[in-house]
C-alpha cells in the first residue's frame, strides 16, 4: 500500500514517467488508468466489480488506484494551482484549473482547497484504499500575468486532450523557466511612469509629472532595498508614501510653480494595490470568504501603511510651519480633456507592464483605461458621488474587458485589472489625511470612509460586469465532474 505523502512530488513522483517496472500502470485511450493486481478486495478494480465496470464505461475511463501516477497527477495539478495563485488569479479560477488538470489525467473526483497561502487536493479512491492528500505552500506571490496566460492555455489544451501527461509536465517546466516579459528595470520604470501619469490625470503639468516620477522611483527603490533586508511590506509601503509626501512638502516649502497636490496623488495611485483589491472582492462575492477576507485585510493594511506614511510627514511639516492646505488639491473632474484621458491610458499601460502583461495586450488595455476614465468623468459630471460613479465605470470595464478576454481566450483579470488603475481614489485618501492633520477628525473620517468605499466599489463593479456578461452569454464550464451512478 502506498504511503500518503503530505506534499505532492514526493518519492513516488520518480516513477511518473512510466520508466519503472511497476506493473500497475497502464495507459488507456483517454489517459492514464490504474489497476492494482495486489488488491483483491473485489471493489478496487473495475474488472472484478460489475457496478464499477458499468460506471467506468459510462465515464469512458477506468477508476484509478493509488499508484505512483496518482501522486504525479496530484503534483501536476498542485503546481498549476500554485503558479496561478502566486500569479494573481482568483481562488475560483485556481480551483477550476486544478480540477480540470486532475480529471484530464485520471482523477475524476477530487476535493480542492485554495487559500491565500496554500493549495491542497484530496482524492478518495473506491474500495479499501486510503485517501491521497497533498498540499503546496505559496510562499511568494509575485504577479506575473504573462505566466498566468501561459498556464491557463496549458490547462485548456490538457482539458481538451491535446497534451499527454509528460507533455504537460514539460510544458509547465518551460513556463516556469521562461524569462519574464520585461526585465526588472523596465518594471521599476513602469511604476514610476505610472506615478507621473497619475499626476497628469488629476491636473498636474510637466513639472508635477517629473516630480511624481522621481518620488515614485525613490520610494520604490528604497522599499526594494528594505525588502532585501527582510523589512516587512507594511513599512516598505509606509516609507514609499512618506517619500512621495516629502517631495510634495518640499515643493510647497520652496513655493515651486508646481501643483504640489498632484504629485502625492500620483504617488498614491501608483502605490494602491489595485490588483489585490479586485481579486479580494471577486473572491468574497464568489463565495470564497476565507480567501477573499484575507486578501481584503491585506489590502486594508497596505492602505493603512500608505496613509501612515502620508500622515506622519504631513503632520511634521505642518508643525514646522509648512503651509500645506486643501488649496493644493485638485478638484473632481467634470469634463473629458485630452491630457487627462491620455494620462489614464498611460496609467493602464504602465500598470500592465508592471504586472508583466504581454505586449500584444497593451493597446486594448490602454483603450480600456481611457474608457474607464471617460465613464467616471461623465458620471461625476452628473453629480454622482465618487463611490457610485466609480462602481459604474468599473462595471463597464468589467463587462467589456471580460467579453474581450473570452474572445482571445485569456483570463479576464489580465484584460480588466490594468484598466481600473485610473479609478484609484488617490485624491480622497490624501484629502482625508490633510483633514486629519488639521484637526478636523469628523470630516477626515467621512472622507477616508468615502475613499474606502470607492476602492471597494472598484472590485465589486469589475465582478458585477463579468456577471452581467455571464447572464447574457454563460461561460462554458468544460469537464464538469461526471455524474455518479447510484449503487
Amino acid at each position: 500500500m502506498d504511503e500518503d505523502h503530505g506534499e505532492a512530488g514526493g518519492p513516488a513522483e520518480a516513477d511518473a514517467a512510466g520508466n519503472g517496472s511497476d506493473d500497475r500502470h497502464r495507459d488507456g485511450p483517454d489517459g492514464p488508468a490504474w489497476t492494482d493486481p495486489a488488491d483483491t478486495g473485489g471493489t478496487g478494480t473495475t474488472g472484478e466489480n460489475p457496478l464499477a465496470a458499468m460506471e467506468a464505461a459510462l465515464r469512458g475511463s477506468r477508476e484509478p488506484g493509488v499508484g505512483t501516477d496518482a501522486y504525479a497527477t496530484l503534483d501536476l495539478a498542485l503546481r498549476v494551482g500554485e503558479l496561478l495563485l502566486a500569479g494573481g488569479d482568483t481562488a475560483e479560477s485556481v480551483d477550476l484549473a486544478m480540477g480540470r488538470i486532475a480529471r484530464a489525467y485520471g482523477l475524476p473526483h477530487t476535493e480542492n482547497n485554495v487559500t491565500l497561502a496554500a493549495v491542497g487536493m484530496s482524492y478518495m479512491p473506491r474500495g479499501d484504499r486510503p485517501p491521497v492528500t497533498a498540499e503546496r505552500r505559496v510562499r511568494r506571490r509575485t504577479p506575473n500575468y504573462t505566466r498566468l496566460v501561459a498556464v491557463d492555455q496549458m490547462v485548456r489544451e490538457a482539458a481538451g486532450g491535446l497534451l499527454g501527461f509528460q507533455q504537460a509536465k514539460f510544458r509547465l517546466s518551460d513556463i516556469i523557466g521562461h524569462p519574464t516579459a520585461y526585465p526588472p528595470w523596465v518594471q521599476a520604470t513602469a511604476l514610476s511612469v505610472l506615478g507621473a501619469a497619475g499626476a497628469v490625470l488629476v491636473g498636474g503639468g510637466v513639472y508635477a509629472a517629473l516630480a511624481a516620477f522621481v518620488a515614485t522611483l525613490l520610494g520604490d527603490r528604497t522599499g526594494a532595498w528594505l525588502g532585501r533586508r527582510g523589512m516587512a511590506d507594511f513599512f516598505q509601503m509606509a516609507l514609499a508614501a512618506a517619500i512621495g509626501t516629502l517631495v510634495t512638502v518640499l515643493l510647497v516649502a520652496t513655493d515651486a510653480p508646481v501643483r504640489s497636490g498632484t504629485v502625492i496623488i500620483g504617488v498614491v495611485i501608483a502605490l494602491i494595490p489595485g490588483r489585490a483589491l479586485v481579486v479580494s472582492m471577486q473572491d468574497g462575492i464568489a463565495g470564497d470568504l476565507v480567501t477573499g477576507t484575507t486578501r481584503l485585510v491585506e489590502v486594508l493594511f497596505v492602505i493603512v501603511a500608505i496613509l501612515s506614511g502620508i500622515g506622519a510627514v504631513t503632520y511634521v511639516a505642518a508643525r514646522n510651519g509648512v503651509p500645506i492646505s486643501l488649496a493644493h488639491l485638485p478638484t473632481a473632474p467634470t469634463l473629458i480633456a485630452a491630457p487627462q484621458t491620455l494620462g489614464a491610458g498611460a496609467i493602464a499601460v504602465t500598470f500592465a507592464v508592471y504586472h508583466l502583461v504581454s505586449g500584444r495586450l497593451l493597446p486594448p488595455v490602454a483603450l480600456g483605461g481611457m474608457l474607464a476614465w471617460a465613464v467616471l468623468v461623465e458620471m461625476r459630471g452628473l453629480d454622482l458621488p465618487a463611490a457610485p460613479a466609480t462602481a459604474v465605470a468599473a462595471t463597464v470595464v468589467g463587462l467589456l474587458g471580460t467579453a474581450y478576454a473570452r474572445i482571445i481566450h485569456v483570463p479576464a483579470l489580465v484584460c480588466v485589472t490594468p484598466c481600473i488603475a485610473p479609478l484609484m481614489p488617490g485624491t480622497l485618501m490624501y484629502r482625508g489625511m490633510l483633514e486629519l492633520t488639521t484637526g478636523r477628525t469628523g470630516v477626515a473620517a467621512v472622507v477616508l470612509a468615502e475613499a474606502l468605499a470607492t476602492a471597494l466599489a472598484i472590485g465589486a463593479g469589475v465582478y458585477v460586469g463579468g456577471e452581467l456578461l455571464r447572464l447574457a452569454r454563460p461561460a462554458r464550464r468544460v469537464l464538469r465532474p461526471p455524474r455518479r451512478v447510484g449503487t
